[in-house]
C-alpha cells in the first residue's frame, strides 16, 4: 500500500512518512504488546491470543489477535486489522500520528518523503506532548519553597518525597503564567495549550488552569498524561476542591480511571480491581499493598468506566471481583446504588467494603495502617447485600406495613439478578430477615421482575442487535468438504509462510466448493509469496466483500494443534488432502470425458495421458505422507 494512500489526510509539514519506514515500524512493533496494554489477553492456540473486544460490548471474549500475522479480528463485532488500524480506532489517531506514536516508542527516527525528519506537529501529538512537559514541570515545582505548603499536605496524609515521586504529584504555583512560560520555552503555542486544557482563555490571553494547588497526573492506560486533577490548598482560593483538566481531545472522564496505568498488570493477573473515591485514596491503597486499587476523575462511575476495567480484568469468567469502597453517608449510599444499576454488566461478583468509622481508605491507613487497609478490602460484602440493606433501611420493620415497604423496595434488587440460583437464595434471605412467607416473598420477586424494562435495563441485557448480516464461521455448513476448505484456509493464511512453497501453490490453485471460501482461497492464489508478517494481512485486505470478514475470521480463529511444529504438521497435511481432493476431482472429470469420446481418437489418447500424469502426482503426493 503507497504511504500517501495509507496516510489518508495524514501529510504533515514534514512530508509524507516513507513507506520503507511505515513497514520498518510495524515489523519491529509487537501488536499484542501494544493491544495487551489495553486488554487483558490469553493464549488461545498457536500462536493466537485472545481477549474482550475492545470495541464492543460483550460478556465472553471474542477478540483474537495473532502476533506473528501483526492482526486482530473480533468475532462478535467483525473489527479486524493490524497494529496502525488498532490505535487509530482506539485513540481517533491519523495515519501518521499512529506511526509516529509506535516509532517513538521503540526509538526508530522516521524519514519523511521530501527528505526531512522533522519535528512531529499533529495535532493529538502535541497534546500528549504538553500533558507531558507540564507533568515534568509540576514534579520539579514540587521542590521548590512555595510548595512547602503542598508538602505538608502530603506528609499530614502519610505520604512521602518517594510516594509523591511513585505517583507523578506535583505543585503549581499560585502565579497566573509560570507553565504558559515555561511550557512556551518548549514550543508549545497558547492555543496547544488551550487544546490541552492546561490554561484558560481571558480577556488578556490565556493563563493557567492550576494555580497553588496539589497536582496529580491523569494518564492512560498505557500510561501517557492526558490530563490532571488539582487540590485546593489555599484558604483564598475559592475555586472548588478538586480541579481536573477539562474535556478534550485526548481526555475523556467517562473513559478515565486514576491509577489504571500502574494497577492493570496486577488488576490483569489477579483479576480484581478496588474503586475508591480519590486520588489520596488510590495512594494510600497502593502503599498498604492493595495495588489494583483506581479512582474516577471528577465524575461518577458509570458504564464506560466498566467497559474499560472488563478488558482490563478479562472476566470472561465469574471469578473475579470488584469491590467498591463508600462512605457511609448519603452522597455515598447514592454512589452506591447508582454503581449497583450498572454492575450487571460485570462478569466478577460485586462487593462493597467500609472502613471503620467512616473512615476512607487515606484516612484509615493513617490512623490504623497498611494492614487496617488490607483487612477492610478483605472483610467486604457483597454488594446485593449492601443495597438491600440501603433500600429497606428507611422501613420501620417492627409493623407489617413496615416489612411490606421493606419488600417491595427490596423486591426489584432481587429480581434483576441475573443468575438464577443466586436470584432463589436472595429470596430466601429477604424472606428471613423480613420474617415474611418465602412464598410471598418469591411471589413479589416475580412480579418485580415483570415490570417494564427500563432503557438502561434493556441496555445492561444486551439492547437489540441490528448489526447487518455477515459472511461468518458459524454460517458455514457443516459438512466434512466445507470442513476441509475452512481448515486448510486457516492453515494457509496463519501458517503459509513455514510451508513448502510449491505445496501451497498447488493446493491454493485448486477450486473450493464453496463461494465464500473459494473468493478467500483466489485471493491467497494471488499472492503466491507467503513471506511471513505482513503476508496475511495483505492478503485481507484484497480479500473483495462480503467476504472480507470471513478472511479475517479465517486468519484470527484457533488453529487445533498444541505447538508450531504439530501446527505445520497438520497444514501441510490439509494441503495435501486439498491437492488429492482436487486431482481426483480432475481425474473424475477426466473419465467422464474419456466415455463421450472415441477411446482410440486423438482426444482419447490426450485423455488418458492427462489421467496418467493426474495418476503419477496422485501416488507421488500419497508417498510423501
Amino acid at each position: 500500500m503507497d504511504a500517501a494512500i495509507a496516510g489518508g489526510g495524514a501529510a504533515l509539514m514534514a512530508g509524507l512518512i516513507r513507506q520503507a519506514d511505515v513497514d520498518e515500524v510495524k515489523a519491529r512493533t509487537d501488536i499484542s504488546d501494544i493491544i495487551g496494554e489495553r486488554v487483558a489477553l490469553k493464549p488461545a492456540g498457536v500462536g493466537s491470543m485472545k481477549g474482550l473486544c475492545p470495541f464492543h460490548d460483550e460478556r465472553s471474549p471474542s477478540f483474537n489477535v495473532r502476533p506473528q500475522a501483526g492482526f486482530y479480528h473480533c468475532f462478535g463485532c467483525g473489527e479486524s486489522g493490524d497494529v496502525y488500524s488498532f490505535l487509530r480506532k482506539m485513540d481517533h489517531l491519523s495515519f501518521a500520528e499512529a506511526v509516529e506514536r509506535l516509532a517513538g516508542r521503540i526509538g526508530y527516527t522516521l524519514h519523511y518523503e521530501d527528505g526531512g525528519t522533522a519535528a512531529d506537529t499533529s495535532g493529538r501529538t502535541r497534546l500528549y506532548a504538553a500533558n507531558t512537559a507540564a507533568a515534568e514541570w509540576f514534579r520539579g515545582r514540587l521542590a521548590t519553597p512555595e510548595a512547602d505548603i503542598a508538602r505538608r499536605f502530603l506528609g499530614e496524609r502519610g505520604f512521602d518525597a518517594g510516594a509523591a515521586a511513585h505517583f507523578g504529584v506535583g505543585y503549581a504555583p499560585q502565579g497566573w503564567s509560570g507553565l504558559v512560560e515555561a511550557l512556551g520555552k518548549q514550543g508549545f503555542t497558547p492555543e496547544e495549550l488551550l487544546a490541552a486544557g492546561l490554561v484558560s482563555q481571558g480577556q488578556r490571553g490565556v493563563y493557567d488552569r492550576f494555580r497553588g494547588r496539589a497536582v496529580w497526573p491523569i494518564r492512560d492506560v498505557t500510561g501517557q498524561t492526558i490530563g490532571f486533577g488539582a487540590r485546593r490548598l489555599h484558604e483564598d482560593d475559592q475555586g472548588p476542591k478538586y480541579l481536573n483538566t477539562p474535556e478534550t481531545t485526548i481526555y475523556r472522564k467517562a473513559n478515565v480511571l486514576y491509577g489504571l496505568d500502574l494497577a492493570k498488570r496486577d488488576i490483569s493477573r489477579e483479576h480484581r480491581v478496588v474503586v475508591v473515591e480519590g486520588y489520596t485514596d488510590v495512594m494510600a491503597c497502593h502503599l498498604a499493598g492493595v495495588t489494583t486499587a483506581i479512582a474516577t476523575c471528577g465524575t461518577a462511575f458509570g458504564a464506560d468506566h466498566i467497559t474499560v476495567l472488563r478488558r482490563v480484568m478479562g472476566d470472561d469468567t465469574a471469578a473475579g471481583e470488584v469491590v467498591f469502597t463508600f462512605d457511609p453517608d448519603a452522597a455515598g449510599q447514592k454512589a452506591a446504588l447508582r454503581a449497583f444499576a450498572d454492575a450487571k454488566r460485570f462478569n466478577a461478583q460485586t462487593y462493597v467494603a467500609t472502613g471503620p468509622e467512616g473512615l476512607d481508605p487515606c484516612d484509615l491507613r493513617l490512623q490504623r495502617g497498611d494492614g487496617a487497609v488490607r483487612s477492610v478490602i478483605e472483610t467486604k460484602v457483597p454488594m446485593v447485600e449492601f443495597v438491600l440493606d440501603q433500600r429497606m433501611a428507611p422501613f420501620d420493620r417492627s409493623t407489617v406495613e413496615g416489612r411490606l415497604g421493606a419488600l417491595r423496595a427490596a423486591a426489584p434488587v432481587v429480581s434483576d439478578l441475573r443468575d438464577g440460583l443466586l436470584q432463589a437464595e436472595y429470596t430466601r434471605v429477604l424472606a428471613r430477615r423480613l420474617g415474611l412467607d418465602p412464598t410471598d416473598v418469591r411471589r413479589e420477586v416475580e412480579r418485580a421482575g415483570r415490570a417494564p424494562a427500563t432503557p438502561q435495563r434493556r441496555a445492561a441485557e444486551g439492547g437489540q442487535d441490528d448489526r447487518p448480516v455477515r459472511v461468518t464461521l458459524a454460517s458455514l455448513p457443516r459438512t466434512p468438504e466445507i470442513a476441509l476448505e475452512r481448515d486448510a484456509l486457516m492453515a494457509f493464511l496463519q501458517f503459509g509462510h513455514l510451508l513448502d512453497r510449491d505445496l501451497m501453490v498447488q493446493a491454493v490453485a485448486m477450486p473450493f466448493r464453496h463461494p465464500a471460501l473459494d473468493a478467500v482461497r483466489s485471493t491467497i492464489a494471488a499472492h503466491p509469496d507467503a513471506d511471513g508478517r505482513g503476508w496475511a494481512t495483505a492478503v485481507i485486505d484484497e480479500i473483495p466483500e462480503p467476504f472480507g470478514s470471513l478472511g479475517a475470521e479465517l486468519l484470527a480463529a484457533d488453529f487445533p494443534a498444541l505447538d508450531d511444529v504439530r501446527a505445520v504438521a497438520a497444514a501441510t497435511s490439509l494441503a495435501r488432502r486439498v491437492v488429492g481432493r482436487g486431482l481426483d476431482r480432475e481425474k473424475a472429470e477426466l473419465q467422464g470425458e474419456l466415455q463421450r469420446v472415441a477411446p482410440e481418437s486423438e482426444a482419447g489418447r490426450a485423455l488418458r495421458i492427462r489421467m496418467r500424469d493426474l495418476d503419477l502426482r496422485r501416488r507421488a503426493l500419497d508417498a510423501e505422507d
